[in-house]
Protein backbone atom coordinates (compact mmCIF):
# COMPACT_ATOMS: atom_id res chain seq x y z
CA UNK A 1 0.00 0.00 0.00
CA UNK A 2 1.43 3.54 -1.08
CA UNK A 3 2.33 5.93 1.92
CA UNK A 4 0.79 9.28 1.11
CA UNK A 5 3.28 12.17 2.74
CA UNK A 6 1.06 15.21 2.81
CA UNK A 7 2.72 18.83 2.83
CA UNK A 8 1.26 21.58 5.09
CA UNK A 9 1.03 24.89 3.71
CA UNK A 10 0.34 27.69 6.82
CA UNK A 11 0.58 31.06 7.30
CA UNK A 12 1.66 31.30 11.11
CA UNK A 13 4.21 29.57 12.88
CA UNK A 14 1.06 29.35 15.76
CA UNK A 15 -0.78 26.88 13.36
CA UNK A 16 2.30 25.17 12.46
CA UNK A 17 2.03 23.84 15.79
CA UNK A 18 -0.82 22.24 16.13
CA UNK A 19 -0.10 19.61 13.00
CA UNK A 20 1.54 16.17 13.57
CA UNK A 21 5.36 17.01 12.85
CA UNK A 22 6.44 13.49 10.88
CA UNK A 23 4.92 15.35 8.23
CA UNK A 24 6.39 18.45 5.99
CA UNK A 25 4.85 21.91 7.00
CA UNK A 26 5.89 25.09 5.23
CA UNK A 27 4.92 28.71 6.75
CA UNK A 28 4.32 31.45 4.18
CA UNK A 29 4.11 34.20 6.95
CA UNK A 30 1.32 35.53 5.21
CA UNK A 31 2.85 36.00 1.91
CA UNK A 32 0.87 34.79 -0.80
CA UNK A 33 4.29 35.28 -3.29
CA UNK A 34 6.20 32.66 -0.50
CA UNK A 35 3.16 30.97 -0.02
CA UNK A 36 3.55 29.48 -4.27
CA UNK A 37 7.01 29.07 -3.81
CA UNK A 38 6.90 26.73 -0.70
CA UNK A 39 4.19 25.06 -1.88
CA UNK A 40 5.67 24.04 -5.43
CA UNK A 41 8.96 23.39 -3.04
CA UNK A 42 6.81 20.98 -1.28
CA UNK A 43 5.00 18.81 -4.34
CA UNK A 44 9.11 18.90 -5.39
CA UNK A 45 10.25 17.28 -2.80
CA UNK A 46 8.07 14.65 -3.05
CA UNK A 47 4.45 15.17 -0.97
CA UNK A 48 1.63 13.04 -2.42
CA UNK A 49 -0.71 16.35 -2.03
CA UNK A 50 -0.71 19.47 -0.02
CA UNK A 51 -3.20 20.53 2.87
CA UNK A 52 -3.77 24.54 3.52
CA UNK A 53 -4.36 24.67 7.12
CA UNK A 54 -5.26 27.68 9.82
CA UNK A 55 -7.34 30.80 10.16
CA UNK A 56 -9.16 32.70 7.62
CA UNK A 57 -11.24 35.79 7.35
CA UNK A 58 -15.37 34.85 7.26
CA UNK A 59 -17.05 36.18 4.32
CA UNK A 60 -20.22 34.41 4.52
CA UNK A 61 -21.93 36.44 7.22
CA UNK A 62 -23.34 33.29 9.28
CA UNK A 63 -19.70 32.84 10.47
CA UNK A 64 -18.35 33.37 13.47
CA UNK A 65 -15.10 33.35 14.96
CA UNK A 66 -13.80 29.42 15.54
CA UNK A 67 -15.84 27.80 12.82
CA UNK A 68 -14.45 25.41 10.96
CA UNK A 69 -14.56 25.32 7.18
CA UNK A 70 -13.68 22.94 4.81
CA UNK A 71 -13.02 23.83 1.10
CA UNK A 72 -14.92 22.21 -1.67
CA UNK A 73 -12.49 24.29 -3.83
CA UNK A 74 -10.32 27.46 -4.04
CA UNK A 75 -11.20 30.65 -6.26
CA UNK A 76 -8.16 31.57 -7.66
CA UNK A 77 -8.20 34.57 -9.53
CA UNK A 78 -10.45 34.15 -12.24
CA UNK A 79 -10.63 29.94 -11.91
CA UNK A 80 -12.25 27.64 -9.48
CA UNK A 81 -10.41 24.79 -8.45
CA UNK A 82 -11.87 21.53 -6.83
CA UNK A 83 -10.57 20.36 -4.04
CA UNK A 84 -9.68 16.33 -4.32
CA UNK A 85 -13.04 14.40 -3.59
CA UNK A 86 -11.66 11.63 -1.98
CA UNK A 87 -9.94 13.64 0.98
CA UNK A 88 -13.08 15.97 0.52
CA UNK A 89 -15.57 12.67 2.01
CA UNK A 90 -12.88 11.87 4.53
CA UNK A 91 -13.06 15.97 6.23
CA UNK A 92 -16.81 16.42 6.24
CA UNK A 93 -17.23 13.08 7.65
CA UNK A 94 -14.87 13.10 10.52
CA UNK A 95 -15.72 16.68 11.01
CA UNK A 96 -19.36 17.05 10.76
CA UNK A 97 -19.69 20.09 12.21
CA UNK A 98 -17.56 21.81 9.74
CA UNK A 99 -19.26 23.66 7.22
CA UNK A 100 -18.22 23.20 3.50
CA UNK A 101 -17.78 25.33 0.93
CA UNK A 102 -15.61 27.73 -1.89
CA UNK A 103 -12.65 29.63 -0.16
CA UNK A 104 -11.23 32.45 -2.07
CA UNK A 105 -7.86 32.19 -2.32
CA UNK A 106 -6.37 36.66 -1.70
CA UNK A 107 -3.45 38.26 -2.92
CA UNK A 108 -4.07 40.56 -0.24
CA UNK A 109 -5.72 40.69 3.22
CA UNK A 110 -9.20 41.04 3.50
CA UNK A 111 -9.59 43.69 5.95
CA UNK A 112 -12.69 45.82 5.71
CA UNK A 113 -16.60 44.40 5.48
CA UNK A 114 -16.62 45.78 2.22
CA UNK A 115 -14.04 43.81 0.54
CA UNK A 116 -15.25 40.62 2.30
CA UNK A 117 -19.31 41.31 1.23
CA UNK A 118 -18.13 41.85 -2.34
CA UNK A 119 -16.01 38.59 -2.23
CA UNK A 120 -18.76 36.41 -0.88
CA UNK A 121 -20.95 37.98 -3.51
CA UNK A 122 -18.87 37.85 -6.85
CA UNK A 123 -17.80 34.52 -5.36
CA UNK A 124 -19.92 32.61 -3.08
CA UNK A 125 -16.68 31.55 -1.17
CA UNK A 126 -17.20 31.67 2.50
CA UNK A 127 -14.12 32.76 3.43
CA UNK A 128 -10.55 33.95 2.66
CA UNK A 129 -6.87 33.40 2.94
CA UNK A 130 -3.45 34.09 1.42
CA UNK A 131 -2.59 30.44 1.15
CA UNK A 132 -4.82 28.43 -0.45
CA UNK A 133 -4.56 29.76 -3.51
CA UNK A 134 -1.13 29.09 -4.04
CA UNK A 135 -1.75 25.54 -2.85
CA UNK A 136 -4.97 24.73 -5.32
CA UNK A 137 -2.79 26.34 -8.09
CA UNK A 138 0.46 24.45 -7.53
CA UNK A 139 -1.40 21.22 -7.03
CA UNK A 140 -3.33 21.56 -9.96
CA UNK A 141 -0.35 21.62 -11.81
CA UNK A 142 1.79 18.81 -10.35
CA UNK A 143 -1.48 16.32 -10.49
CA UNK A 144 -1.65 15.67 -6.96
CA UNK A 145 -4.34 16.33 -4.55
CA UNK A 146 -5.04 19.27 -1.93
CA UNK A 147 -7.50 19.85 0.70
CA UNK A 148 -8.24 23.24 2.61
CA UNK A 149 -9.23 23.30 6.39
CA UNK A 150 -9.45 26.91 7.95
CA UNK A 151 -11.19 28.11 10.63
CA UNK A 152 -12.59 31.85 10.90
CA UNK A 153 -10.72 34.47 13.34
CA UNK A 154 -12.55 37.34 11.60
CA UNK A 155 -15.82 37.26 10.89
CA UNK A 156 -17.29 39.16 7.94
CA UNK A 157 -18.92 42.21 9.45
CA UNK A 158 -15.25 43.17 11.29
CA UNK A 159 -12.81 45.93 10.05
CA UNK A 160 -9.42 44.66 10.99
CA UNK A 161 -7.15 46.95 13.08
CA UNK A 162 -4.21 48.52 10.89
CA UNK A 163 -1.99 47.22 13.23
CA UNK A 164 -3.11 43.66 13.09
CA UNK A 165 -2.18 44.03 9.32
CA UNK A 166 1.70 44.08 9.04
CA UNK A 167 2.01 41.93 12.46
CA UNK A 168 4.12 38.95 11.43
CA UNK A 169 7.60 38.39 10.16
CA UNK A 170 8.49 36.53 7.01
CA UNK A 171 8.74 33.55 9.02
CA UNK A 172 5.12 33.46 10.75
CA UNK A 173 6.21 34.69 13.80
CA UNK A 174 4.51 37.27 15.58
CA UNK A 175 6.29 41.20 16.04
CA UNK A 176 4.77 41.98 19.45
CA UNK A 177 7.42 45.33 19.80
CA UNK A 178 6.42 46.38 16.63
CA UNK A 179 2.90 46.30 17.68
CA UNK A 180 3.77 47.65 20.92
CA UNK A 181 5.12 50.75 18.86
CA UNK A 182 2.04 51.16 16.94
CA UNK A 183 -0.14 51.32 19.67
CA UNK A 184 2.05 54.44 20.98
CA UNK A 185 1.09 56.12 18.10
CA UNK A 186 -2.58 54.81 17.84
CA UNK A 187 -3.47 53.81 21.38
CA UNK A 188 -7.34 53.73 19.83
CA UNK A 189 -6.61 50.12 18.21
CA UNK A 190 -6.03 48.62 21.15
CA UNK A 191 -10.12 47.10 21.99
CA UNK A 192 -9.79 46.27 18.45
CA UNK A 193 -6.24 44.40 18.37
CA UNK A 194 -7.88 42.40 21.87
CA UNK A 195 -10.76 41.26 20.00
CA UNK A 196 -8.23 39.92 17.01
CA UNK A 197 -6.20 38.38 19.51
CA UNK A 198 -9.53 36.42 21.42
CA UNK A 199 -10.75 35.48 18.01
CA UNK A 200 -7.54 34.08 17.06
CA UNK A 201 -7.22 32.16 19.69
CA UNK A 202 -10.84 30.38 19.04
CA UNK A 203 -9.53 29.78 15.86
CA UNK A 204 -6.63 28.13 16.27
CA UNK A 205 -8.32 26.07 19.69
CA UNK A 206 -11.27 25.31 16.52
CA UNK A 207 -7.78 24.12 14.36
CA UNK A 208 -6.36 22.17 17.30
CA UNK A 209 -9.56 20.25 18.23
CA UNK A 210 -10.03 19.32 14.82
CA UNK A 211 -6.28 17.68 14.46
CA UNK A 212 -7.10 15.66 17.56
CA UNK A 213 -10.36 14.67 16.10
CA UNK A 214 -8.69 13.85 12.53
CA UNK A 215 -5.76 12.00 14.23
CA UNK A 216 -2.02 11.52 12.19
CA UNK A 217 -2.25 12.85 8.47
CA UNK A 218 -5.52 14.60 9.34
CA UNK A 219 -7.33 11.36 8.66
CA UNK A 220 -6.38 11.23 5.11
Amino acid sequence: MTTLTIGFVVGMRSEAALLPTAYPIACSGGIPAKARQIAGELLGAGASGLISFGIAGGLAPMLRPGDLVIGTGVVAGTRTIAADPAWLRQLIGRLPRAVSGLVYGDTDIAATPERKSQLHRETGALAVDLESGAVAEACQAAGKPFAVIRAVADPAGRRLPSLALDALDAEGRPLPMKVAAGLLRRPQELPGLIRVGLDSRAALSALNAAVGRLGPALGL
